[in-house]
């Protein structure tokens, strides 16, 4: 199997197009460059590429197989296909880019990895990494997530992280970026600051990106193999975007597939703060040290965003994402709180499988296509699974979808 980092992009300066770049300080700019530098050689060393092949192998279960998910395609008459990167260790896609960086961290000689959550899933994943090659974890995540993605705080301290709540503005997933860059920018020197997506300054977009890439490399070959052929579309959800770079990668070379990113239009594309549709409604800005799409006002500052999945509800998107955006290479759409939680509960009672949330967006899209008459296939990547959201859902959603209370 193809599972190469050669890439054509990013440029030397982290752009790709107009997007990505590095805009810090100049004194954090030092230790990104030689983040970049070892990075540079890791990715080409057999050494560092022979550990993190094994890692995969051997502990986070890869490759995850792709299933074909029979009832819901007979329902909604198209065949749709699910990459189920659900079943990895941890339970997610975060595990792919956070082994990587854990990797990259101990060969620089940090002492402690720190990054932000939203979802929970990224934290998991790093904590996880962080106690595999023995280093200490900070994870800093919004006041208003840690109490909506309890199983995953508790999975963080049981493995040894401290959880920072981040408790200013929204208490969500922006104000855990901001959290922790602030306290990366106290020390740079010994930590490493492990970000949870593509996004960030140079090179972090193209750094997660390559490790995601995996996802990506396995379907296509996956697919050919169980079909004969490579999927007529292509569908992941998109918050920052690296599982859904992870995924598109593979084919963006190919014409025929058409690829659907999908960005949470909460409980309305209309209304300030009640959407995170980045790429969708946003304009080209800077922020968190590098330039993409944001949802910004009229002074350029992010706007509040929202969104039912905590791993979603970020005002900008990776840099990457932002340039396919205009090349016109991939399609972005919107899916609201109503139609994901939809799909939450038909992937869940047709397929027995319970997705996050987050993936959850994925699957409406899939589902709306296939009434639309959308011709040939569906490969969507199942992100993540539910256990974190289950509690959530239950108590939002339980009553209109038939689960009484139990207490």
């Amino acid at each position: 199997m193809k599972n190469t980092f050669d890439h054509p992009l990013p440029n030397a300066q982290g752009f790709f197009g107009e997007y990505g770049g590095s805009f810090i300080p100049p004194q954090l700019q030092q230790v990104i460059d030689e983040i970049s530098e070892v990075y540079q050689t890791c990715r080409q060393d057999p050494d560092f590429l022979d550990e993190l092949a094994y890692l995969y192998k051997h502990f986070v279960g890869r490759p995850s197989p792709i299933f074909y998910a029979q009832n819901l395609s007979q329902k909604y008459g198209a065949d749709i296909y699910l990459k189920r990167e659900d079943l990895n260790h941890t339970g997610a896609h975060k595990i792919n880019h956070c082994l990587g960086e854990a990797l990259l961290a101990k060969r620089m000689g940090k002492k402690k990895l720190i990054a932000e959550t939203g979802a929970g899933q990224h934290g998991v994943a790093l904590a996880t990494a962080a106690a595999l090659v023995g280093l200490e974890c900070d994870i800093y995540m919004g006041e208003v997530d840690i109490k909506k993605e309890h199983p995953n705080v508790v999975r963080m301290r049981i493995l040894g992280a401290n959880v920072i709540a981040a408790t200013h503005g929204r208490k969500t997933l922006k104000e855990a970026v901001d959290a922790a860059f602030e306290a990366y920018l106290k020390d740079p020197v010994t930590q490493l600051y492990a970000i949870g997506s593509v996004v960030g300054p140079h090179p972090f977009p193209m750094m997660v990106r390559d490790f995601q890439s995996i996802i990506g490399n396995e379907a296509r070959e996956q697919f050919q193999q169980m079909t004969g052929a490579l999927p007529d579309n292509i569908v992941a959800c998109v918050g920052g975007g690296s599982n859904a770079v992870g995924m598109f990668t593979a084919f963006l070379d190919d014409a025929k597939v058409e690829i659907y990113g999908v960005e949470p239009a909460g409980r309305s594309l209309t209304e300030k703060g009640e959407h995170a549709a980045t790429l969708t409604l946003g304009k080209p800005g800077i922020m968190h040290g590098f330039k993409s799409y944001m949802l910004q006002d009229e002074q350029g500052e992010p706007e509040p965003v929202y969104s039912v999945a905590s791993g979603l509800d970020y005002p900008s998107v990776g840099p990457q994402h932002s340039y396919l955006k205009d090349q016109g290479r991939v399609n972005y759409v919107a899916i609201s709180d109503a139609q994901t939680i939809d799909a939450f509960f038909e992937l869940s009672r047709l397929e027995g499988i319970i997705p996050a949330i987050e993936s959850a967006h994925a699957v409406a899209q899939a589902i709306e296509l296939a009434k639309s008459g959308v011709k040939g296939s569906i490969l969507l990547n199942l992100s993540g699974r539910g256990d974190k959201d289950i509690d959530f859902v239950v108590e939002n959603y339980g009553q209109q979808y038939g689960i009484e209370s139990l207490l």
